[in-house]
This record gives structure tokens, sequence and C-alpha cells, in this order.
């Protein structure tokens, strides 16, 4: 459970795909499903942990709200739209298709070609680039295709932050610009996304936090803020490459173990 939550904290911020890591995680090592509390639990970690580095932006959307609902517009108003209208694309369609996507897609075979086909993509992206715009600098229409890409996140293996970097940077964000927007857009996907769970929980009628739950969601909150601030640090000076050769490498492992192992998806070489 611990492991599960400290993957979920590193890697959701990351453009490597938290829901392919915790898919394989669980696999690798042979792990029944954590139960949906635990799934709540790491979400709202890891949604104090962005919360928290991006606190100015969260204040600057505040505002933006305010002069929004007194007929004025501004920067921060801006933003909010942004944010808002990059959001709406995938709330739609993970409503709809989440149940296909548990079922269906969870598949090392996919993880493995997502993880490789959108690191190219990543890489791609932040070689041609320009690298002069800014959030606040975002149109409607931009922050719809940024939002559009990140539907794509939905497939394990994709990377949420991932794809909207992806498309930030074709968009001519600058690197540390698209992690901002990516993770501005966290906020709310994060969200829904246990808001759903816990809708699922107390339809269970199980609403109970034990000592694990919390703990579960306390790693997740510094996992998630490391990894955040290192990501950040990183992206000022210097580009994707570290990730994009992180994935190759890791889609490339996936790939010899479903076609060189001759491995089904369900089948770990750990387990007995």
């Amino acid at each position: 459970m611990l492991i599960l939550a400290v993957v979920q904290g590193l890697t959701e911020f990351l453009p490597i795909s938290s829901s392919g890591h915790l898919v394989l995680t669980g696999k690798v090592m042979c792990w029944e499903d954590q139960g949906l509390a635990i799934d709540v639990a790491v979400h709202v970690g890891t949604l104090f942990a962005v919360a928290l580095y991006f606190w100015r932006d969260i204040w600057m959307m505040t505002i933006g709200l305010g002069r929004l609902v007194t007929g004025r517009g501004g920067t921060q108003a801006k933003v909010l739209i942004s944010v808002v209208v990059g959001t709406i694309p995938v709330v739609i369609v993970g409503f709809l298709a989440k149940d296909y996507v548990a079922l269906v897609l969870r598949d090392v075979e996919i993880i493995a070609w997502t993880t490789i086909g959108f690191g190219i993509l990543l890489w791609v992206a932040d070689r041609v680039g320009m690298t002069v715009w800014r959030v606040e600098h975002l149109g409607v229409s931009s922050a719809l295709l940024i939002g559009l890409s990140q539907v794509l996140a939905l497939i394990p293996g994709t990377s949420r932050s991932g794809i909207t970097m992806t498309s930030a940077r074709l968009l001519g964000l600058e690197r540390a610009e698209a992690a901002r927007f990516s993770m501005l857009l966290s906020i709310p996907t994060i969200l829904g996304a246990g808001l759903l769970t816990g809708l699922d929980i107390y339809e269970e009628g199980n609403m109970a936090l034990g000592a694990d739950v919390i703990l579960a969601a306390a790693m997740s909150f510094v996992a998630g803020l490391v990894a955040i601030a290192l990501m950040m640090r990183w992206l000022r000076h210097a580009g994707f490459g570290p990730f994009v050769i992180y994935r190759l490498l890791l889609g490339g492992l996936l790939l010899y173990w479903v076609y060189g192992l001759g491995l089904s998806e369900s089948a770990s070489p750990f387990c007995g």
C-alpha cells in the first residue's frame, strides 16, 4: 500500500504516466487491487501537493473568478478560463468511458506501446516547439487543444502530464510554463477523479478512514511535492530528455516482458 502511494505521488506529475506505473506495480508484485479508499487517499495526497506548490496560481485564479463575476477581465481571469476550458474534454470523456478504460485498456502491451510512442512524441515536441509563450498568453483555442489532448491520458501509459506538456510545447509554451499549465490542469482533473471514486465508496457504504488510508494520503503528498519541485527546477534549465529516455527504456522492458518472455498481461515473472 505504501509503495503504491509513493508511486502515485512520484509519477502523477512527471511525464511518465502514473496510471501505467500503478497498473504495472500491481501486476509485477502480484498484488490485488488496493481498494477504492486507498485510491481516494492517494488522489487527495497528490491534490494537496500540487495545490500547495502552486498556491499563488490558485490565489490568482480565485481573484480572476471574482473579476469575472463582477464583469471584468484581466490576466487572472484569462488563466482561470484557460484551465476551465482545458478541463472540460477529459471530464466529459472520462465520465462516459471510465468503465471501458478500467476493463479493456489496463493491459501491459498497451502500456508498453503508449509509453514508447508518447515518449517519442514528447521528444519531438520539445525539439520543434518554440519557447516564447507563458500560460498567461494562452487563448481559448489553445487551451481547448491541450484539453483535447488530455483525453488521450485515459489510456494507461500515455501520461496526463506528459501529453499536456507535449501539446503545450507544440503550441510554443516554454518548458517550465508547459509544466505549470499541466499542473494547473491536474487540480480539477484529480479532484474530479477523486470525487467519482469517493461516490463509489459512498454507494458501497464504506466511509471509514483507517490509519492505512491516512498514511497513504500523507505518503503520496510528500512524494508528489518532491516530484513537482524537482521537475520544475529541472525544466527551468533543461529539457525533457531524461523523461523520454526513461519512457523508452521502460517501454522496451515491457515489450520484452510481453513478447520476449511470452507472458500475458495478467502474468508476472515474480509471481509464484
